[in-house]
């Protein structure tokens, strides 16, 4: 229960019964538990509660899912969780590029979205937690792993939670090469190490936000079939 305590859910939902189930769920889990009937009023919730992990669904009326991800993610790196009876691999990659943290199908089992909103929420936990770490800086690059920033000709990069957690590994391991299971277990955990689509991903995000030109990395390399490397360029 410790771990729970006061941890806020947002359930985002126009389904009543699976609002029901879910709440029901987590309650009994030792959640604070809030929830919403439609996009609008999941945003304005959100706003108003500041919750530390949303669970979110994607078709809904008006104000779909993607669009509530999006209104998110302008204003937090709050951990989200996708709901969702769309399944397929197309649609897991689509909810990983607009920033979700995890993709759960429906009908969900209780005990598996339970463990994968407490991996989430430690995950963010770690995230958020000052590190000890050097800097790394080039001239064009700036990586300030002790207060977790990241710039870019001087300028402040916004990443993800889950962006800024791949590029510390990378930037920690300079010149080695790690694999995308070494990546996975490291920033997402254990039970996400088969995860490979996570990974490529979020380094498309790393590189399109952090490479002088994209289609012609100098940081971030690929190994095809292996993994990656972060590459450290000469001031």
């Amino acid at each position: 229960m410790s771990e729970t305590f006061n941890k806020k859910i947002l359930i985002v939902d126009d389904d009543p019964t699976v609002r029901f189930l879910a709440k029901k769920v987590l309650d009994d889990a030792g959640y604070q538990v809030f929830t919403a009937q439609d996009g609008q009023d999941g945003l304005r919730q959100f706003y108003a509660v500041r919750p530390d992990l949303a669970l979110l669904d994607v078709v809904m009326p008006n104000v779909d899912g993607w669009q509530v991800l999006n209104g998110i993610r302008q204003m937090a790196d709050t951990p989200v969780v996708m709901l969702t009876s769309k399944g397929r691999d197309e649609d897991i990659v689509m909810g990983l590029d607009h920033g979700a943290d995890d993709y759960i199908t429906k009908p969900f089992n209780p005990k598996v979205l339970l463990s994968r909103i407490r991996a989430a929420l430690r995950r963010a936990s770690q995230a958020s937690a000052a590190s000890q770490a050097p800097i790394y800086s080039d001239g064009y690059m700036t990586v300030d792993l002790d207060q977790h920033r990241v710039l870019v000709k001087g300028e402040p990069v916004k990443l993800s939670a889950k962006e800024y957690g791949m590029l510390e590994y990378l930037v920690e391991n300079s010149g080695r090469l790690v694999t995308a299971t070494q990546i996975l277990e490291r920033v997402w955990g254990y039970a996400y190490r088969d995860e490979t689509d996570y990974v490529r991903v979020y380094m498309t995000h790393l590189r399109q936000k952090l490479e002088p030109d994209p289609k012609n990395v100098k940081y971030f390399e690929t190994e095809h079939g292996t993994g990656y490397r972060f590459v450290k360029q000469t001031a």
